[in-house]
């Protein structure tokens, strides 16, 4: 039973923003949530990102029993997104819903960020996972990616490749895939995936890294030829591009996107966050968006695996890009 002094002490801590007793917090988190939630997103609205978060917040509105708001905040490669984030009160009604290139994979670029993904949010779980696509123009003669290596490296620094800027996942991933080989292939930067798409079908460039959803088009009208996939497993909709791994070049990054929360989000909450977004994950209605979208199968995860990955990868990206010595515009 909860006495009129422990009501009363709980309340005047909560409204003088005082830390709670550890039976304030757990009675806190034991009535959440009590008011909308807020998954803060750090891309325009209809970006995958984006279609997936809005997938999650539906089906979690009737199981909380509450709103689950997407708010789009895009800009300064995820920054402006995460910061809204790390500056909010760790109750449970703001979180991150985010990406690896907009956390791992941009701290490892840009190391004076002051954000410490692994230590400054905490993980509340990993939805989606894929890759993006090494694709070439159908008049390149190469088929798969070992033809691919061997071409570029019988003409040394004749070929280029786009990406869709300095420090995106295409291009970290080409540079990991120069260090393994000793190709010689310059890095062209575009704005963004659609130009690469349309100048690569009319051979402007050989050859890019596309997304896993506005490629298709391209690669199922024969206008651009896919030869391989840096994620884990083959996609839905293209089940005869195999992956890295599979043609004897394993990348050791994940393309992920999941939920984070402000440090110090009672545990309570987190977990049954995860708990209840990993129910939905398996849902019909999810697993066919997946295929529609061309990510991999849903991977149910812990909060711990989820934070060894953020771990992992974090180390992962922070190598390739030393070792390249990549330095962002």
């Amino acid at each position: 039973m909860i006495t009129r002094r422990h009501f009363t002490t709980s309340t005047l801590a909560l409204l003088a923003g005082l830390p709670l007793a550890p039976n304030a917090v757990a009675d806190t988190a034991a009535a959440w949530p009590t008011k909308p939630i807020r998954l803060i997103v750090p891309n325009l609205p209809g970006a995958a990102s984006d279609t997936f978060a809005r997938a999650i917040a539906q089906r979690l509105a009737p199981v909380l029993k509450q709103q689950v708001l997407v708010d789009n905040r895009p800009g300064a490669s995820g920054m402006i997104a995460t910061r809204a984030v790390l500056q909010a009160p760790a109750d449970g009604y703001t979180l991150l819903y985010t990406t690896a290139s907009a956390t791992v994979m941009i701290a490892a670029l840009e190391p004076d960020l002051g954000i410490d993904f692994t230590k400054d949010l905490e993980p509340v779980a990993a939805t989606f996972f894929g890759g993006v696509l090494l694709a070439v123009n159908p008049e390149v003669p190469a088929s798969n990616l070992k033809e691919f290596v061997a071409l570029v490296k019988a003409h040394p620094g004749e070929y280029s490749y786009a990406s869709w800027g300095v420090g995106s996942n295409g291009h970290l991933t080409m540079e990991w895939l120069k260090a393994q080989t000793g190709m010689q292939i310059q890095h062209v930067p575009y704005k963004g995936i659609a130009p690469i798409l349309t100048e690569m079908s009319t051979g402007i460039i050989k050859t890019g890294w596309v997304d896993l959803v506005g490629a298709l088009p391209f690669i199922k009208s024969g206008k651009i030829r896919a030869i391989a996939a840096n994620g884990g497993v083959r996609t839905a909709q293209l089940p005869d591009v195999p992956t890295m791994g599979e043609q004897g070049y394993p990348f050791p990054g994940t393309g992920w996107q999941g939920l984070l929360a402000p440090k110090g989000t009672p545990s309570a909450i987190i977990e049954r966050l995860n708990t209840e977004i990993n129910k939905i994950l398996v849902t019909p209605e999810v697993e066919e968006l997946t295929v529609r979208l061309n990510v991999e199968p849903p991977r149910s995860r812990s909060i711990e695996e989820f934070r060894s990955l953020l771990v992992h990868d974090l180390d992962v990206w922070k190598k390739i890009v030393a070792d390249a010595r990549i330095k962002k515009d």
